[in-house]
């Protein structure tokens, strides 16, 4: 093999570094993990085991599992199998650990069973990232995306999906039986073949139609009209493709550092009732007086909108387009002018739209509004084919329109949303994989993606500071935050 690089012999002695610290390098990610969890106390973040039970045997402190955990979630290492043989190869978790190597049993009971402690020190992290002033804007991205949970499609039912399943099943039986009625007319061998496999078929389908039955009596009792079977937890959700059974996780993204600031697991399949909340905790983490949000038109609902504004932070989110006459080619609502002062609105063709009565619709209160003389108006055709257009206001449509106003003067604020929030997305369902989630339940799925957050923080602060000024920040900032946070809280 002239002209290559060639190896060394296997049979060669070799003379390796006496210690496990000569393989780790200064700039090695481990040393962050390794430093971020040994200032952090685990006690008071509320990690089961950190006092040893006085007999029995010795269990693993938490901050070895914490650690083994924080590396898989960097290195797309979710699995605790793998992370059980990873620990009994792998140098870096050789050094990480102390070469420990729990079996994969306490690695998932400890994911398990430390649910909140867990995504406890994923709100700490972000808590480090505001100390060492790494949200330099007064501004975040909310939005959301669906995620697969551990949930097969077909084994998720709705009312529609059953009642198609059993259309199919009788049409299958049917088909059977006229098999069947075929089969007895064949020789008597191969009439006798095919009858018993054409009735353990119909057999079959009789059962599953007995299963669906007992879905269909389950089905009338949930709440949301779903059940799924494995996940009990997930729900069939729309996405751009043919959709999916999982999760709608929410997102709060920083837009100049691209660090997630909050985030939210939820299992109802729209952002709409998402924003207020979102963008409550966002503020609360960041530490802002004054916050502004930017979301896309699936987050615009006017009392989500009107909960921001009492909160003090101002809501950027792009109106859909719903007006049918827009649709039709008629004169939309943003033809139609409101006067305030006059509390009347001005129409195409200057005719004045006044007051006519209020109402109530969907727990909302609403104003309506119309002129007299739409019959004569010579662009009656363009605006209505009824007899008169009506325009209805809510009663706080004021604080849509100084939305709009905020939107029309920033008009690079979806393009902003779009190249700050899409991006976490993108990242962490590259690193989970085709299967994203692997643990079941909302309450453990949002563990999971906690730990998933933490890694993508983790990553891109570790790629804007560096390792050693990383390491340094974190001593530095970490032990005192925790005590000052603490003592706010048992004060």
């Amino acid at each position: 093999m002239k002209r290559f690089i060639e190896g060394q012999s296997r049979t060669q002695g070799t003379l390796l570094p006496q210690s496990l610290d000569e393989y780790i390098t200064d700039t090695n990610p481990v040393r962050v993990v390794d430093v971020f969890v040994d200032e952090l106390d685990l006690g008071k973040l509320g990690f089961k085991g950190i006092d040893p039970a006085a007999t029995g045997r010795p269990a693993y402190h938490p901050s070895v599992l914490l650690k083994l955990y924080i590396y898989g979630y960097l290195n797309r290492i979710q699995s605790s199998r793998r992370l059980e043989k990873e620990a009994q190869r792998n140098v870096e978790l050789m050094w990480l650990t102390g070469r420990l190597t729990p079996d994969y049993k306490t690695i998932a009971n400890f994911r398990k069973d430390n649910g909140k402690a867990i995504r406890g020190v994923c709100r700490q992290f972000v808590v480090l990232c505001r100390e060492l002033g790494l949200f330099a804007e007064s501004l975040v991205a909310i939005d959301g995306s669906k995620f697969k949970a551990v949930n097969n499609r077909d084994r998720n039912y709705t009312s529609a999906k059953l009642a198609r399943r059993m259309r199919e099943i009788e049409s299958s039986i049917d088909h059977y039986l006229v098999a069947l009625d075929t089969a007895d007319r064949q020789a008597p061998d191969i009439a006798k073949a095919r009858t018993e496999r054409l009735q353990d078929k119909i057999a079959a389908l009789k059962a599953q139609m007995q299963k669906l039955k007992a879905v269909e009596a389950m089905l009338e009792e949930a709440p949301d009209g779903q059940i799924s079977d494995t996940d009990p937890d997930s729900r069939s959700m729309k996405t751009r493709g043919t959709g999916i059974v999982g999760y709608n996780v929410q997102v709060a993204v920083e837009p100049e550092n691209h660090l997630i600031v909050t985030h939210e697991v939820t299992n109802v399949g729209t952002d709409r009732d998402e924003l207020s909340s979102m963008a409550e905790r966002a503020g609360t983490e960041m530490g802002c007086q004054k916050l502004t949000v930017i979301a896309d038109r699936g987050y615009f609902n006017g009392t989500q909108i009107l909960a921001c504004d009492s909160s003090g932070i101002n809501a950027i989110v792009a109106k859909p387009e719903t007006s049918r006459a827009t649709k039709d080619g008629r004169f939309g609502p943003d033809d139609f002018i409101y006067d305030e002062k006059k509390d009347e609105y001005r129409c195409p063709a200057g005719q004045a739209l006044i007051w006519r009565f209020s109402t109530v619709q969907k727990e909302l209160t609403v104003h309506r509004y119309w002129s007299s003389n739409c019959a004569q108006c010579a662009l009656k055709k363009q605006c209505t084919p009824s007899k008169e257009r009506r325009v209805t206001r809510w009663e706080h449509e004021a604080v849509l329109e100084d939305m709009q106003r905020r939107l029309d003067l920033a008009p690079e604020s979806m393009r902003i949303r779009r190249q700050t929030v899409e991006h976490p997305f993108g990242t962490i369902k590259m690193w989970m994989g085709w299967t994203h989630f692997q643990m079941r339940t909302l309450k453990h799925v949002r563990t999971e993606m906690s730990l998933h957050v933490l890694a993508y923080n983790m990553k891109r602060v570790m790629q804007i500071l560096g390792m050693n000024p990383m390491i340094k920040a974190i001593r530095k900032s970490l032990r005192v935050l925790l005590t000052a946070r603490f003592e706010r809280l048992a004060a």
